[in-house]
This record gives C-alpha cells, structure tokens and sequence, in this order.
C-alpha cells in the first residue's frame, strides 16, 4: 500500500484495500489518506475520512495530523473542528495532534483559539513552538511574533527562519537582516531558506549591494541552485530597480517552478514591460505550467501599467472560463485599477455594480485612486465616503481627496477633510524617500533639514531647476497641496519633496554615469514625475524611482511607464 501511495498509483492502492482483512484496514487508510495529502489531493484525503468512519473504522493518532492539515490547507475549519472534537471525545492527545491543530486554526484566522490549544498543551515540543511562530508571521501578527520569539529557551535553524522570512514578507526589511546577522552570531550556519529571508529583507530595502553581496555567498556555499534562493532573487533584483539581472537569475535557473513565473512576469510588469510580462505569460501557458491566482493577480497589474486594457479583460474573463479559478476582491481591484488608469470609469462602474459581493476596500481604493488622476470628483466622493466607512482609520482615503480638492482649488473643502481626519485621530503617513550609497542607506523626509548635507543638496537642486527650465520645465504648483497664494512660494515647496532630494543627493555622490536608484513609501506626485523626465536629459544618466505603486525608469527625457502610473 505505501508502494503504490508513494508512487501515486491511488487506484491500485484502492483494489488493494478491498481485498484486505478488516484488522488491516485502519493502516491502510491512514497511507491512502496521508498519500493524497502529501500529493496535494485534500479533497479526496476527507473523502477517504468519511469512507473509513462509515465502515465502522475509527480514526487514531496517526489519521489526526493528515486529516487536519487537509482541513488547514482547504480551508475547511468546520471539518477540522470536527475532527477536533472527535479527539477530544476518545481523550486522544499527542504532540502531532496539538500542533496541527495549532496550524488549522492559525490558518483559517482563528488566533486566539489557536493560542488557547498551545497554552494549553501539558508538553510542548521545538515543533509546537514553531507552528505557533509560523502562524503569526503568516498572519501578519508581527508584534505577537516577536514576544513569542524572544519567549522561546530553544530555537532551532527553522525558527530563525521562519522569523526572518515572516519579518521580510511584513515589511520589517532591517529587522530582518539584523536577524539574519544576529542567527549567524548564534553559531546557525544559514540554509537556502534562511538566505531567502536575508534576499526578502534586502528587496524590502532596495538594499541592491547588500542583496549582491548575498548572492555571492550563495554562489560559494554552493546554494544558488535552490529554487527559494533563486526567486527570492529575481524578487531582489527586480525591487532594487535591475530588472535585467532578474531576467538573467530566472533564465540560469536549472529549473522553474510556478513561483518562479509569477515573480518575472511581476519584475517585468512593476518596471513598465507589459508586453514582455504578457510575453512570459503566454511562455509559461506554453511549457505546460498552469496559472494559480497569484499569476493572474501579477499579469493583470503588467496590463494595467502597460495600458492593456483589452487584453487584461480578456485574461479576467479566462480566470473562471478556462481555469476554473474563481476571481477574488484583490483581482476585481486590478481590474478595476486597470479600467481607471484609462479612463474608462463608465465600464469601472458597471464591473463594480456586478459584483458577486460587497465591494471591499480594495475596490473603492482603486476606484479613487483612478479618479484623483483624471480629476473625476463626482465619483470620487462615492468611492471616498465608501471607504470612510469600511477602514475609518487609513489615512490614504483623506488624503486622496483631500488632494482632489486642493488640486481643483476648493480650499475649504479640502481643509474640512483634513479637519476630520485629524478629529477621528487619523494620523498622516510621513513621505519618506532613501538612497544607498556605499552600502548606507540615507533617508530623507519632505522638507527635510535633518542631514549633514542637506543645505548643500537644497543649493544644487535650485542649480539642477534652473538648468531644467532652459529645457522647458514648468513647476506644476497644482501639486502644492496647501492654500499659498505665492507662485514662487509654491515652487519652493515643491523642491522639498523627499524624492527630489534622495536623488540630487544620488547625483552628487554617485560616480558619473551610475544610475539613480531611489525609494519612496508613498506614490510620488505628478511634478516630481515630470520633474525627472527633465532631469534624466539634463544629467544624462538613468533614475530609478520606485514608490508605493511601481518602478519609473527615467532615461533621456522618457519614463518606462508611458505616463500609466
């Protein structure tokens, strides 16, 4: 039975059990159904449950950890709640048990439940400490994460990694490579799995040199043939601005998996190239390898950067009629997106309007987002009171249309929704932007007086402005977003933006024809973006801006976005 399990010859396995004595059964379904877990076949494992209880055969220890992490993948809580309390009823309890319970719960969003069965546990193992860790990292319950890290007397190589990775995939890039250092100083000679960790946190950064540095040790040690190492990669590489040593990661790869895919057509799409991400697509399709729901969430954001718009409807459309996947919120707001960034609100409307549920948050961001960049205020107010009513306390929402307003010049309008953002003690997210040089990451704020050089890179910005107005440059003082009735007050407000200064800071630092790689937390402005295509001709080098939405390439007076950003 385990032969034929093994090897995926379910049907043989079948035949054979009928033909067993009753005595021997309650093994052989325990390596059938174990067999369809571990093929990934959760559906037909719980089937082969229900089969064994009707014909009398009770379930043992060894039935509950394959049983529950069929129930935890599937999502099926309630099956797993009744397995659960089918333990509970015959007093079984073992470590496997507890810690795969431990995992359905943390894994269908049930957290407190899942901390109640580990708090309870009358032993815990390494294993039942990880489940639980692993479980807040997934979830993105960081802070939780960390107590419970620092709480553990026995980490093993899984542990740091888990925590490395979790820190990474949540956005705590520095606390992830401290981490990484921290296991090292530890005596734990890092895995393949660990790196990825480490190559996550650098991507987080735009640590492009560190990231190099990495990559370097994994060639050495030998692990740069692992697939998590090679698409943490291609991930790096494609969020440190070099979209091109990303493609050359994936096409060195002795081999690809589905993960491996979606990160290229994402790198390509994040940097403008959507004809190229729809190309790999349409490559991967070729090569037999199914899309998941992760592969058209990437495809769909290529088209919408790229101006695709009837070529990613028609890839929506493919998700159910082909492939059987139903779209979730998050492909419904790339669609949306998608429709909005050319100005197509009237079919954004009708999409919205036939939604086989209430519109999330999701929709209603992408919405006002599409209308704060083609100025539409009447649709933009729906989408704004829709939000303030799912997520009161984000602060994008009050900004956005806060923006509008200001940008149409209804002060007061603008001014009342800043009044409420401040009256329900919502908190504006600073712009931040940083650059590496030399391996040091130099961050700046709006306005920013703080750095040791900062009256120096003021000065050479009103140098760079000067040169860039003999080119044709007009400051947009539609961007100022403050009530100040001086034209030249605006444009000095203007050159304070964070970006702006990363980069003159870039230009003087960097060697003559290095590129300008900089990072900015928020979505950059419309001045900012024009200000760069002027800027790439006067220097005569590439910049590299990524913000919170994509990547802009600007090179001789042209950005890679063809203004769809």
């Amino acid at each position: 039975m385990t032969g034929y399990v093994k090897n995926g010859f379910f049907d043989s396995g079948l035949e054979l059990l009928e033909g067993m004595d009753e005595g021997m059964k309650l093994v052989a379904y325990n390596a059938l159904i174990s067999g369809y877990v571990h093929r990934g076949l959760h559906r037909e494992a719980l089937e082969m449950v229900r089969r064994m209880v009707s014909n009398g055969i009770e379930l043992d220890a060894f039935t509950y950890p394959s049983v529950i992490r069929a129930c935890a993948t599937s999502g099926l809580l309630q099956f797993g709640k009744q397995v659960h309390a089918y333990a509970l009823r015959r007093q079984d309890f073992s470590f496997h048990l507890d810690n795969s319970l431990v995992s359905l719960y943390y894994k269908c969003n049930k957290f407190v439940e899942a901390r109640a069965i580990f708090d309870k546990m009358r032993a815990k193992d390494l294993v039942s400490w990880n489940a639980l860790l692993s479980g807040y990292v997934s979830s993105g319950h960081i802070g939780e994460a960390k107590l419970l890290f620092k709480e553990m007397e026995e980490k093993n190589i899984l542990t740091w990694m888990i925590m490395i990775s979790g820190l990474a995939d949540n956005g705590f890039g520095e606390e992830g490579l401290r981490l990484f250092s921290c296991m090292r100083k530890e005596g734990f000679e890092p895995c393949d799995y660990a790196f990825s960790g480490a190559i996550k946190s650098c991507a987080v950064l735009g640590a492009y040199c560190n990231g190099q540095q990495f990559h370097a040790q994994l060639v050495k040690i030998g692990f740069d043939s692992s697939l998590s190492a090679a698409n943490a990669l291609i991930t790096k590489y494609a969020k440190c601005g070099v979209v091109e040593e990303a493609r050359r990661v994936f096409i060195t790869m002795p081999c690809q998996d589905s993960v491996s895919w979606n990160a290229l057509i994402a790198a390509l799409g994040q940097h403008g190239h959507g004809a190229e991400a729809v190309g790999v697509y349409e490559e991967m399709l070729k090569e037999g390898i199914k899309p998941d729901r992760i592969t058209f969430l990437t495809v769909l954001t290529a088209c919408s950067h790229a101006g695709l718009v009837d070529q990613g409807r028609e890839y929506f459309d493919s998700m159910e009629t082909v492939y059987c996947i139903p779209p979730g919120a998050d492909h419904y707001s790339r669609l949306i997106d998608l429709l909005c960034r050319s100005g197509r609100f009237t079919e954004a409307e009708s999409v919205i309007k036939s939604l086989p549920f209430e519109p999330t948050s999701q929709i209603w961001e992408a919405l006002l987002s599409g209308c704060r960049v083609y100025g539409n205020m009447e649709l933009g107010i729906i989408a704004a009171e829709k939000l303030f009513e799912l997520i009161p306390e984000h602060d994008g929402t009050y900004m956005l249309l806060s923006n509008m307003y200001a940008a149409t010049g209804k002060w007061e309008e603008a001014a009342r929704v800043r009044k409420l953002m401040r009256d329900r003690g919502v908190k504006k997210e600073l712009a931040c932007s940083w650059i590496e040089v030399e391996t040091q990451v130099h961050k700046f704020l709006v306005d920013d007086t703080s750095h040791p050089e900062a009256e120096a890179v003021y000065k050479y910005l009103q140098e760079l402005g000067k040169e860039m107005r003999r080119f044709g440059y007009v400051p947009d003082t539609n961007f100022v977003l403050h009530d100040v009735e001086s034209d030249g007050h605006k444009q000095d407000m203007l050159i304070t933006h964070s970006e702006k200064i990363a980069v003159a800071f870039g230009l003087m630092k960097l060697p003559p024809g290095r590129a300008i790689r900089v990072f900015k937390n928020l979505r950059t402005c419309g001045d900012c973006h024009n200000f760069f295509i002027y800027l790439s001709r006067v220097v005569q080098r590439e910049i590299v801006l990524r913000d919170r939405k994509r990547f802009h390439h600007f090179r001789n007076g042209e950005c890679s976005c063809g203004n769809f950003w």
